[in-house]
């Protein structure tokens, strides 16, 4: 019997086609040679279609002598060094006879045949000797009965000697693992060690792995599990921080190579990329570097990567450092009988590309289809580009429709019960018309389609080379010139020819309004840890959102999505992390995350009224089992990459920038990201950005002079104006009005509404639960829990009285002293607020939309009377704008968000505009605690700041008040807040607008006196202060001031009152 023998295919993975970036119109180009076409051909079917049309993008020409070639800039020659030294097992032959008696004993394999499976099995197949030095007897024996049984199966199945032998062996153990297989199962080999060694929590392995030189072509993989030296997790010594097999190993060569991307990868955020040219062969070397967590299922995309463009690896290694630091070298080589560009090109191509499967290495539009369908399959630009437009429309095709908007006309927009019908409306459609998975296979059903937008796309954004590398073009360039350039309305007529109805136009014609409104991306940035893209608003739909945005920020990572908001160029708002509890939460979080993020950016511009700053939001969503951390890091990181040019050739090059306007952004702590703020603006500091110092509020006040809220109750001290005045024209004595308060003692509004306030708390709830008592709570034991700041969780029950009760949210089948029994504690909490009654409720935390259209009516008994005579909306999006109109039209007092908690948001005004004053020495000294104590000028200013915000909750409470008495009650108060929020950021935007009155240079230093804290004009000066603030930011400074005559004169001043109040300056 003569058993089928193994036959080499030379990969593990697929072949696919060619990758496609297009480059940006400036770049010309001379015709490719013959087998450059022939080897795109044979992996890109659009190419042997359009082949016959004229080029519309060219090639740069042959350089000169004096020229270098992008080869050249980007790969360093290495001399013909192994990297690491063989592996040579000098008891290999003795181990043989003693695995051939140990056969020959067991007998499984007749006793003829035993000496030629052995032979085969130790010569034949080219295995690596690292394997025979680490397996026993035993072990071989049982590997070579498997591939003994594996041919009998073939014998079987009627298999000739032309067919392949699938070899699938392993051998894992506590401290080391052997994997040694044929091409088919070499995929799933490479994700599983991604996912057991190399991705997860546990002590890593370092890696080798060959390929061996004999017929069969076998992949060898061996781990063995780091053993590291006990020294500090900052040591970058590599002599220090290396497992020791590695440095026993490794070439000096090496050794230098990875010392160096060791030291560039402790400052830098994203993948470090090398490539070489291994002098006297046509090897090639790539060697990348990374922070071990930052990426997963790296490694095995790594593989797909380079195999896309035609190359397959004799050697790879991939080895971790006991500081975190991992570094994954790899040994190139090509098949010289298949036609392809030279080598080198490839490699440069793969470098560049690194950061998009290090972004995105789960991507699944980067397909294997190449394994059973040759020439086809996504390159990994092309891949990405439709993965980001596959989030894209997720999160903005338009799913409402004509239907919705005939009936959103016909319906009465100050009619609350009409707006929460419509509202329920929207979120239906928007669930149930356009499915994730829906969208996903419209994108696999129409490759060639996605390749023309990725063109358009490409076209814009693909960065014009520098002088000296316009002369031999990556393979992305070289592409182009086999591809039509459609124009528009040739792409539009395509789309309309290709797809077979409505619905998948529309998904399709979606990458074509983002490829319009994208003004700026990284997306060839060469690295990057995240994609991000500056969006114009012109996309988004009247009838969805009535206010445009001046700028979206659109970031796509591999664990995380993310948007930030803003409605104009000078804006402030908070970074907010959204957790989902499970997957069904995920989803809900993921399908509202854009609504959520243009709400609360809407929100705080009618709160930013106070400002310069016009509101903006950040807001972003980890997947499940995500590190947040990480996730605001990579956001943080990808943003700045729009901010600030690129001037550093291979790793921040220049950007395509559509907007063509430096932008800043002033960011500040929401939920979740609290203790990021001091990282981005360190951060953004390393990155080169001269606004550092303004980029983050709520910055360690010690170490870089941030202005805490908390510890000076910024945010509280304006809900409370509110508070304190209404009950001053309710003539109310606080000591005995009775109030509810969400958001417990642990948080920042909740624990200085405790330590500022002096009236009957009669309930509080918190993430832990629920207290209440009817006498009123324990004022001095409330006290010591702000203080503290911790939960009622933590409340001395003893001092409540026989009639109060405290239910936590872990406790089930709880009797309250009324005989009630709470069944679930969790339920209890989430709906407390709707059941329990007082004068006054101060929403300090909770969800957005805690009340709503569909519950406000819980909110008052059988009788009609409110559980609530004030509310005072401390928390952002506590009660929905439907719900608030109902509450007031039934005669709730009710002052919204926007109103209530701007002090916050004048702190962290105030604490950007210290950054943009003082200089470095000036904002170091004056800025930063000195002995851990603030300075003389600090302790001033955050007295200025406070009495600012103070001024302001007053001056438009009484506007407020007055406007409603004066239009006898026919106007809710929610209505004039932000009519008059309107009015003031209307006024500040026609200001900004206008030069008039801001070219006036006496008249301008005047206004901008008045609106500065007088400690920093008095420190600094105003001539000074001209001469360091951005120009925007003056426009925007004394367009806020002077708008506030509004608060003085009302909303409907007339434009005499308007002069007389510009008659001060």
């Amino acid at each position: 019997m003569k058993l089928p023998e193994i036959t080499s295919t030379g990969s593990t993975e697929s072949t696919e086609s060619t990758e496609s970036p297009f480059p940006h119109p400036r770049l010309r180009s001379s015709s490719p040679s013959p087998s450059f076409i022939s080897f795109l051909s044979l992996r890109d079917p659009l190419l042997t279609k359009s082949q016959s049309q004229t080029p519309h993008l060219f090639i740069p020409s042959t350089p000169s002598p004096l020229q270098k070639s992008n080869s050249d800039l980007a790969l360093n020659k290495l001399k013909n060094d192994k990297g690491y030294t063989d592996t040579i097992y000098a008891d290999k032959d003795v181990q043989c006879q003693k695995v051939i008696e140990n056969l020959k004993h067991k007998a499984f394999i007749p006793e003829n045949l035993v000496d030629n499976e052995v032979n085969w099995f130790y010569t034949n197949l080219g295995i690596d000797d690292t394997y025979f030095k680490l397996e026993t007897v035993d072990t071989i024996s049982d590997h070579i009965i498997s591939l003994y049984a594996a041919k009998l199966v073939a014998y079987t199945k009627h298999r000739n000697d032309s067919n392949k032998l699938d070899i699938d062996l392993k051998k894992e153990r506590e401290n080391d693992a052997v994997f040694i297989h044929s091409d088919k199962s070499g995929h799933g080999v490479e994700q599983l060690i991604d996912s057991k060694y190399f991705d997860s929590d546990s002590i890593p392995f370092r890696l080798e792995t060959y390929t061996s030189k004999a017929k069969g072509n076998l992949r060898c993989y061996f781990l063995s599990k780091c053993n590291f030296p006990k020294l500090e997790s900052k040591e970058n010594d590599i002599r220090k921080i290396a497992d020791p097999l590695f440095l026993e190993k490794a070439s000096a060569n090496t050794i230098d190579i990875y010392q160096r991307i060791l030291n560039q990868v402790d400052v830098r955020t994203g993948p470090v990329v090398e490539g070489f040219e291994i002098e006297g062969t046509t090897e090639h070397r790539i060697v990348i570097g990374y922070k071990r967590g930052t990426t997963k299922g790296f490694f095995s995309t790594l593989t797909d990567l380079y195999h896309f463009y035609g190359l397959h690896s004799t050697r790879k290694f991939v080895e971790h450092f006991s500081n975190g630091s991992m570094i994954v070298s790899l040994y190139l080589n090509q098949d010289p009988l298949v036609p392809a560009p030279p080598i080198s090109h490839s490699v440069v191509q793969i470098v560049r590309e690194v950061s998009l499967i290090y972004c995105l290495p789960d991507n699944p539009l980067f397909s294997r289809a190449a394994e059973t369908d040759p020439g086809m399959g996504n390159a990994v630009q092309e891949a990405t580009y439709a993965y980001v437009g596959y989030i894209y429309i997720t999160h903005f095709c338009n799913r409402l429709g004509p239907a919705y908007e005939a009936l959103q006309s016909l319906l009465d927009e100050s009619n609350s019960t009409h707006m929460g019908v419509l509202a329920d409306l929207k979120r239906r459609l928007r669930e149930e018309t356009f499915t994730k998975t829906a969208i996903l296979d419209v994108i696999q059903s129409y490759p060639e389609l996605v390749r023309l937008l990725y063109t358009q796309f490409a076209m814009a954004h693909y960065p014009a080379s520098s002088a000296n590398e316009e002369v031999v073009p990556t393979l992305s360039h070289q592409r182009l010139q086999q591809v039509h350039v459609m124009s528009d309305e040739e792409l539009h007529a395509t789309l309309q020819k290709g797809t077979r109805n409505p619905f998948e136009l529309q998904v399709l014609e979606s990458f074509m309004v983002m490829n319009k409104h994208t003004l700026k991306t990284n997306f060839y940035q060469p690295t990057k840890v995240a994609l991000s893209f500056r969006l114009d608003g012109d996309f988004l739909p009247n009838n969805e959102y009535t206010q445009k945005p001046y700028g979206i920020f659109f970031i796509v990572g591999s664990d995380f999505q993310g948007f930030h908001v803003r409605f104009k160029d000078v804006a402030r708002g908070g970074i907010r992390i959204l957790r989902s509890r499970d997957s069904e939460n995920y989803a809900t979080n993921q399908r509202m995350l854009f609504d959520e993020c243009y709400n609360l950016s809407s929100t705080q511009s009618l709160k930013n009224k106070d400002i310069p700053e016009g509101g903006s939001k950040g807001v972003i969503l980890p997947n499940l089992n995500a590190n947040p951390e990480l996730a605001f890091e990579r956001y943080i990181d990808s943003i700045i990459d729009l901010l600030i040019p690129g001037n550093s050739p291979g790793i921040k090059e220049p950007i395509v920038d559509l907007h063509a306007k430096q932008e800043i952004l002033f960011l500040g702590p929401d939920e979740g990201t609290a203790g990021y703020m001091d990282w981005a603006a360190l951060h953004a500091r390393s990155r080169g950005a001269p606004w550092w110092k303004s980029f983050t509020t709520g910055k360690s006040a010690d170490t870089l002079g941030g202005i805490p809220h908390d510890v000076y109750g910024m945010t509280s001290r304006s809900v409370r104006q509110y508070y304190v005045g209404i009950l001053d024209k309710m003539a109310m004595d606080e000591e005995t009005t009775t109030k509810v308060q969400t958001g417990g003692p642990d948080g920042d509004l909740g624990s200085n509404e405790i330590l500022l306030s002096k009236d009957k708390t009669v309930a509080i709830v918190d993430g832990s639960g629920v207290i209440y008592d009817p006498v009123g709570l324990d004022r001095a034991e409330l006290t010591r829990l702000a203080k503290q700041r911790v939960m009622i969780k933590e409340f001395d029950v003893s001092r409540l009285s026989k009639d109060g009760y405290r239910v936590l949210c872990e406790q089930n089948d709880v009797k309250l002293p009324s005989g009630e029994i709470v069944q679930d504690g969790t339920s209890f909490r989430n709906g407390y607020h709707l059941r329990v009654k007082a004068d006054v409720l101060i929403p300090c935390g909770g969800r957005p939309q805690a009340v709503n259209i569909s519950n406000v009516n819980q909110l008052f008994d059988g009788e009609g009377k409110p559980h609530f005579k004030i509310i005072v909306e401390g928390a952002n999006l506590f009660v929905t704008q439907q719900a608030r109109l109902m509450l007031e039209k039934r005669g709730v007092i009710l002052i919204r968000d926007s109103s209530a908690n701007k002090g916050g948001v004048t702190s962290s005004s105030l604490e950007v505009l210290a950054g943009l004053a003082l200089n470095e020495e000036e904002y170091s000294e004056l800025m930063m605690y000195t002995n851990g104590k603030p300075s003389s000028f600090y302790e001033s200013y955050v007295k200025d700041i406070q009495e600012i915000i103070e001024s302001n909750a007053r001056m438009e409470f009484n506007t407020i008040w007055s406007e409603y008495n004066r239009l006898g009650g026919t106007e809710s108060r929610t209505i004039i807040s932000d009519n008059l929020s309107r009015t003031l950021n209307k006024l500040q935007l026609e200001l900004e607008s206008s030069d008039g009155l801001f070219a006036d240079v006496e008249k301008r230093k005047k206004v901008l006196s008045k609106a500065m804290p007088k400690t920093l004009v008095q420190y600094v000066g105003i001539d000074n202060l001209l001469q360091r603030l951005p120009l925007s930011y003056q426009k925007a400074l004394f367009a806020c001031q002077i708008s506030r005559f509004c608060y003085q004169y009302g909303p409907a001043a007339s434009q005499v009152e308007f002069y007389l109040y510009m008659s001060q300056f």
